[in-house]
């Protein structure tokens, strides 16, 4: 138990950061900010789900896009159709995005590698086609507008919101409810990555025969991944529905799923200490890549250039170089008698 509580102090010391910011961001900042962080709130659930399954089980999944508007239209649906208030779909969205990447993870069990990511790609390019197909549960084209169709739904529709006798503006809201989501969900990740789930997801990534001989239950591991990483997803999507109070299928196209992507190895593949960089990266940095030039095509030249930049620099991501910082002070800790 000595050995384990140098590491154990400096996850506690990172947390109590962590809740503090989470606590008091919204006294320094705008509204209009308030809503920004919201957005990365929103791409932090869905990297952490993602990073679960590719960063711990070694399957790369390029359809989270893909989940998040199944768990996006999941919240418009029962809040268009069924008058269910936004906020209490949110777990229902998790739900049925989880049962999809079960369902996905299926061929998992005969594909890897690239083969996977090519299966799950398709996935992400067929599901506008297919919201666009079911019409009359999904709005076609138009898609649902919660706004217009269920204004009575809409949590925060006056401009303010009131929770215990405090009453805040709506994006801060959206930002305490998104932040507060995102942080409960790396709470569970870390558990999970920590105990016997999280040594089976590394065991089946570095060796899936080493796995299966001593006893691992491969289907079993791999479809639990795809569906553990949905239910992330699904929470993502219902989190940006209620945000943008619309959905429709250019919402969810497959550069939404290259985006995570990009969250996940920007903030390091196989750590969670990263995260919360890797969301910021891809939350702003496409807007600041317009400010730095308008011309045509400009700002994608220095997005896709800044990833690169990123990568050369650092190689295993945020979380790699967090823990080649951290590993000095974590060393002198473990080596004090």
């Amino acid at each position: 138990m000595r050995s384990r509580a140098p590491g154990i102090a400096v996850w506690l010391l990172v947390a109590a950061v962590v809740l503090l910011a989470y606590l008091f961001a919204p006294r320094f900042i705008s509204d209009f900010h308030s809503r920004e962080l919201a957005g990365a709130g929103v791409f932090f659930i869905a990297i952490v789900g993602l990073n679960l399954l590719t960063g711990y089980t070694g399957q790369i999944s390029l359809g989270h896009g893909a989940l998040m508007a199944v768990g996006g239209y999941t919240t418009a649906a029962l809040a268009v159709h069924e008058h269910w208030r936004d906020v209490w779909t949110i777990p229902l969205a998790g739900v049925a995005a989880g049962i999809v990447g079960f369902l996905i993870g299926l061929p998992a069990l005969r594909l890897s590698g690239l083969y996977l990511a090519l299966a799950t790609f398709a996935f992400a390019i067929a599901i506008p086609s297919l919201l666009k197909k079911f019409s009359g549960l999904t709005g076609g084209s138009q898609g649902l507008r919660l706004l217009e169709d269920a204004p009575l739904q809409v949590t925060g529709l006056s401009g303010t919101v009131t929770i215990f006798g405090h009453t805040m503006t709506q994006n801060h809201f959206l930002y305490y409810l998104t932040w507060g989501i995102g942080l409960l969900g790396f709470l569970i990740a870390w558990l999970l990555v920590r105990g016997r789930v999280g040594r089976t997801f590394r065991a089946v990534r570095d060796s899936e025969v080493a796995a299966a001989s001593v006893g691992i239950n491969l289907a079993w591991t791999k479809t639990l991944a795809f569906a553990l990483s949905g239910v992330y997803a699904g929470v993502a999507g219902s989190l940006l529905a209620i945000q943008v109070e619309i959905v429709n299928p250019l919402s969810f196209t497959f550069l939404l799923s290259i985006l995570i992507l990009v969250g996940v190895v920007v903030g390091g593949l196989g750590s969670l200490g990263g995260m919360i960089l890797g969301a910021l990266f891809v939350q702003y940095l496409p807007d600041l890549s317009t400010h730095v030039s308008t011309a045509e095509g400009a700002p994608d030249f220095i997005f896709g250039a800044a990833i690169i930049v990123v990568m050369l620099l650092l190689p295993t991501g945020v979380g790699g170089f967090l823990r080649r910082l951290a590993r000095p002070l974590t060393t002198r800790l473990y080596l004090r008698p």
